[in-house]
């Protein structure tokens, strides 16, 4: 079916689409591939709403790569702050120096030189590549597994190897000979506009008479994905610990989430522990085994989700008189 369809229509009826219903995003228009990596990973796992504003920051802030590469990894993490996944803005300190170092302090242009940049997946290097420099390199993000999934009844997992593959190759196949920048943007475009996760505006689809989900009635079953990983549920009781007009304040060293960022002290359990499990516990005992605790207040729980873990966090406001042990924190003024 794939090899049949005629592939030129394809991509002039979605490059067609796309001019007229394109987004006015700040990073399309410019061949300036700094911005555009900036964009890509900043988007990674944020709506465009929210990433908008972090983009501006940050070419305000970093205008180009030499810049970047010259910051303090603290000055970079507070610019990302709110964004999450904290590993992608070490990612982008480091593939600066990377491009600072290997490459003159000039963003490379070969797709290979690009893929081989820190934090620098098929996806981003394929979007740089296209966007940037015209290389014929097709991207596939989620809104284009969507998208090809549903109009072509492809029932591969999307999250399979198999799928990646066959994904990968059809859209590469799609690309034919049209603009590579174009082509790839309208794809994006398309499946985040038209072919939506919920509610997509098949009434109104340019290729609805050749759409394979909407003449089966299978748009809800379309992309399929394999069985959810197991998710690792992790509770955290933060300690507020207050001493006269001081609190306590750690930075996290270990290898683990948000290394590097600040928070109160904690302690882990395997399971939601009640007040009287905490202040019975090992951990409590060795905290405060120099001076008095007084539990003052005890939080509602919050659930944080993250994509392979659930964390279920409360904060227990504790009062001591003198100060604890001093290798659990630094004290910092309020």
């Amino acid at each position: 079916m794939k090899k049949s369809f005629p592939l030129r229509h394809f991509g002039e009826t979605i490059i067609s689409w796309y001019h007229r219903n394109k987004r006015d995003l700040p990073w399309r228009g410019t061949k300036d591939p700094y911005k555009i990596w900036l964009s890509e990973i900043i988007l990674q796992q944020t709506r465009v709403e929210q990433g908008t504003a972090y983009y501006h920051r940050f070419t305000e802030t970093y205008p180009d790569v030499l810049s970047l590469a010259s910051a303090k990894e603290d000055a970079v993490l507070k610019l990302w702050q709110g964004l999450g996944y904290y590993s992608r803005a070490r990612n982008l300190l480091f593939a600066a120096k990377q491009i600072k170092n290997d490459f003159g302090g000039k963003f490379p242009s070969a797709y290979e030189d690009i893929r081989s940049l820190k934090g620098v997946g098929d996806y981003t290097a394929a979007a740089i590549a296209s966007f940037a420099f015209s290389l014929p390199h097709a991207v596939v993000d989620g809104n284009v597994y969507r998208f090809l999934s549903r109009y072509f009844g492809i029932k591969t997992p999307i999250n399979s190897t198999a799928g990646k593959k066959e994904f990968a190759e059809l859209a590469q196949q799609l690309l034919h000979d049209h603009p590579p920048g174009d082509f790839n943007q309208a794809l994006m475009e398309f499946g985040a506009q038209q072919c939506k996760p919920s509610s997509p505006l098949c009434d109104s689809c340019p290729l609805q008479s050749s759409c394979y989900a909407y003449k089966n009635k299978a748009v809800a079953e379309l992309p399929v994905k394999d069985k959810k990983i197991k998710i690792r549920k992790r509770y955290f009781h933060y300690l507020i610990i207050k001493e006269d007009k001081h609190f306590y304040i750690r930075r996290r060293e270990e290898k683990d989430i948000w290394t590097g960022l600040h928070d109160f002290p904690l302690i882990e359990s395997e399971a939601k522990l009640s007040e009287s499990e905490l202040l019975s516990s090992d951990d409590w005992k060795q905290t405060f085994q120099k001076t008095k605790a007084v539990l003052k207040n005890v939080s509602e729980e919050y659930k944080h989700v993250l994509s392979h873990q659930h964390i279920y966090a409360r904060f227990f406001e504790v009062h001591v008189s003198k100060p604890i042990q001093k290798d659990l924190a630094a004290s910092w003024k309020r």
